[in-house]
């Protein structure tokens, strides 16, 4: 069949590379797709939002399957769009519909619907402009520290964790009355602020049956020993060692099960990635939050460790038949380290050429923020500019793959942490 992925990241590369290997994919697109994806797929020079040139694409190039990489474009409708034109029935989506991405979309309908399905998370209230003295009054008597989100997609930069009830305060009336995250701040959830370590587990669902992928561990802040700025996310590994069968279990009775269920009393037919975002906590699971798509850099760590054709996992998806399909996972563990541009997560130069990749050996080098510079070189085009993974036996040996790899890669600026996966070693001793 023929394949096309939206998307421009490192997630949508490590699809590509994936499907690029399997017999039942015949041509491939990425739209708009980055350098990386250009070496095994071919981009096409498309937004991820416009859904008219993207159903366009679809019909000239005869494609059967679309695979949706990142969230908004799914908020914004897309598998509503296809599924309301007859032109494009038989194209099959990998990815919810807005009902179902709402998941995502609104931090106050994932509050409630968690809530309403008796699924463990911290306990929160909603609040809008109207109701910002009630609010104020509801933080004032808050424990410390208080965790406020926007509730609309804010590019992952929508959380304030505010260790005092002054700096909740502030926060709070600049997203209420300020503007401070646009329209996806005029409802602020002032939740419970969980204290554990934190992993996340992907579920891919055909709307009837799921299978439970890879878990991993991602590193959000920018600094060593995650300090600094939050970030998309600087690393990540797989497996996780406090994920042990017993917790997974309970994830998948507690979590898992739940959200099926109660998106189908919703009436909600969700095909596609759930990301589920979870805190453990003395071995018991609570949820931090739903994505509905695949994370980035997670996919990076999850995709090698999957031994089975990733295609015909995804076309098992779209038709309904994923119980049939047996899923092969890796022992092995898989480290990633993104190497970044200077001054992200704030204000970065892009243009930068970058030299090294050709030298890197014995890793998976997923290109993100990457481009051609009108010739032959790649240059940077990103905050997160390529996600270097190593797979090995142990995980002091995929650690050093991984770095030694980001080390190799170079452009002026580059920067990358040197403590990936080293507090699961000492967690492992």
């Amino acid at each position: 069949m023929n394949i096309l992925i939206l998307g421009s990241g490192g997630r949508e590369h490590a699809f590509a590379w994936k499907i690029a290997q399997s017999p039942l994919c015949d041509s491939l697109f990425v739209a708009p797709g980055n350098a990386g994806t250009a070496s095994v797929a071919t981009n096409l020079s498309i937004s991820f939002n416009d859904f008219d040139a993207i159903a366009n694409a679809v019909l000239e190039n005869n494609i059967e399957l679309v695979i949706v990489g990142p969230e908004e474009p799914l908020v914004n409708g897309v598998v509503d769009y296809f599924e309301s034109r007859e032109d494009l029935a038989k194209v099959k989506l990998i990815g919810p519909n807005k009902a179902g991405a709402q998941l995502e979309g609104s931090k106050d309908f994932s509050k409630k619907f968690m809530q309403k399905y008796a699924i463990p998370t911290a306990s929160s209230q909603t609040f809008t402009a109207e109701t910002l003295a009630i609010g104020l009054e509801y933080l004032e008597s808050h424990p410390l520290p208080i965790v406020l989100k926007a509730d609309g997609l804010a590019a992952g930069k929508g959380v304030i964790i505010a260790e005092k009830h002054a700096e909740a305060e502030i926060a709070f009336k600049e997203m209420l009355l300020d503007g401070k995250f646009g329209s996806a701040g005029n409802k602020v959830v002032v939740e419970q602020f969980l204290k554990g370590i934190e992993l996340s587990v992907f579920v891919l669902t055909d709307g009837e049956h799921y299978k439970i992928l890879p878990e991993a561990k991602d590193y959000k802040r920018i600094g060593e020993n995650d300090t600094g700025l939050n970030t998309g996310g600087m690393g990540a590994v797989s497996p996780v060692a406090f994920a042990d069968a017993n917790f997974l279990r309970k994830v998948d009775e507690k979590v898992v099960k739940p959200t099926l269920n109660g998106l189908k009393s919703e009436g909600i037919k969700y095909v596609g990635f759930i990301f589920i975002g979870l805190m453990n906590i003395k071995g018991e699971p609570f949820v931090i939050e739903y994505n509905v798509r695949m994370g980035d850099p997670e996919t990076e760590v999850v995709i090698p460790r999957i031994q089975s054709d990733f295609a015909m996992l995804m076309a098992s998806t779209a038709k309904g038949t994923l119980n049939d399909f047996d899923m092969q996972i890796s022992p092995q563990v898989a480290v990633t380290t993104v190497v970044v541009s200077g001054g992200y997560p704030g204000d970065y130069e892009k243009g930068k050429v970058i030299t090294g990749s050709d030298k890197v050996e014995d890793v998976y080098l997923y290109h993100a923020g990457t481009t051609f510079n009108g010739n032959t070189e790649v240059v940077t085009n990103g905050g997160r500019v390529m996600a270097l993974t190593g797979l090995a036996n142990s995980l002091e040996n995929a650690v050093h793959k991984s770095q030694r790899a980001a080390q190799a890669v170079q452009f002026e600026g580059k920067y990358f942490r040197h403590d990936i996966g080293v507090d699961l070693i000492r967690y492992n001793d």
